[in-house]
This record gives C-alpha cells, sequence and structure tokens, in this order.
C-alpha cells in the first residue's frame, strides 16, 4: 500500500530534478488523518526559491492520490543541513554531474566542522579541482573545474 510519505517522498525537486524531496532530506514529517494529510518540509535555506513550487507539486501529488484536504507547513527549526541529505542522493548527485557536500561530521552542535582540500570531480574522480565562484546555477552550489580532465562542475555547498 502506497503512503501519504511514499507520495510525498517521490515529490522531485524543481532546481536538482535527480533528486527527491526525501533525498535531499526537506521533506521531514507527513500525518494522516482519513483523507487529511499534513507535511512538514525545511527549506535547504530560509529564502529558497523552490519552496512554493515544491509546496505545490506536494499538494498535487497528494490530492492525485486522493488526499482531498491537504496542508504543506514550512518548518525552519532546526534549520536543514546537507547531513539530513541521503547517501542515494549523493550518489544521485555524483551521477547528475554535481560533487555532492562532505559530512559535517558532528549532530548539529557547535562544534568544529571538517573542511576538505579539494572537492572530487564528478566527471573523473580526481581530487585535483577548484573553485572558480562561491555561487554556481543555484544559491546552495558553487562553480568549480577539474584541473585534470578541465571540466566545470557543481558543488553543492555544505551547510
Amino acid at each position: 500500500m502506497v503512503t501519504a510519505w511514499d507520495v510525498a517522498a517521490d515529490v522531485v525537486d524543481p532546481e536538482i530534478p535527480v533528486l527527491t524531496i526525501e533525498d535531499l532530506g526537506i521533506l521531514r514529517r507527513v500525518e494522516t488523518d482519513g483523507h487529511r494529510v499534513e507535511v512538514d518540509i525545511t527549506p535547504t535555506y530560509s529564502g529558497c526559491p523552490a519552496v512554493e513550487t515544491i509546496r505545490s507539486d506536494i499538494e498535487t501529488a497528494l490530492r492525485a492520490a486522493g488526499y482531498t484536504e491537504v496542508e504543506v507547513q514550512r518548518v525552519l527549526t532546526p534549520a536543514w543541513s546537507t547531513d539530513w541529505m541521503s547517501e542515494d542522493g549523493r550518489r544521485k548527485l555524483v551521477e547528475y554531474g554535481i560533487a555532492p557536500p562532505q559530512p559535517r561530521g558532528h549532530d548539529g552542535d557547535d562544534g568544529p566542522v571538517a573542511i576538505g582540500i579539494s572537492v572530487r570531480c564528478p566527471q573523473c574522480g580526481s581530487p585535483s579541482t577548484s573553485e572558480l565562484s562561491r555561487f554556481g546555477s543555484t544559491s546552495c552550489k558553487s562553480l568549480w573545474v577539474c584541473q585534470d580532465c578541465r571540466e566545470p562542475f557543481d558543488h553543492f555547498k555544505t551547510l
């Protein structure tokens, strides 16, 4: 049986269409009561322009699945972290040509954040890369280039 969670989890991110909102880790809660469903999502950052599209896509998918009353709430606390991204989502990013974020190495406390010296190229796997711009095709990504294969690529920022 397909659950309301399953339906919402299959909604794709409009900015990175190979990821579902479950892969991305922004789907936080789904509760049903008959034909009523409440969904909580936590955007990757508070000003994310894709949130309204995601909200609409969730509502459309759940209504198509038979839920007549759908409420999607934006939850900002706790703030989203790239640690919420699934391993499957990280793999999908590489396959799509985007370098995934590295795990932060802690559970959201105020401890140290691990900083990598380089980002592996998602095209050839080389660690010989450099950042071209802190801003990429979307706010959550930066633009990098590989020194070996010479291909530019996006890197999903670690947050």
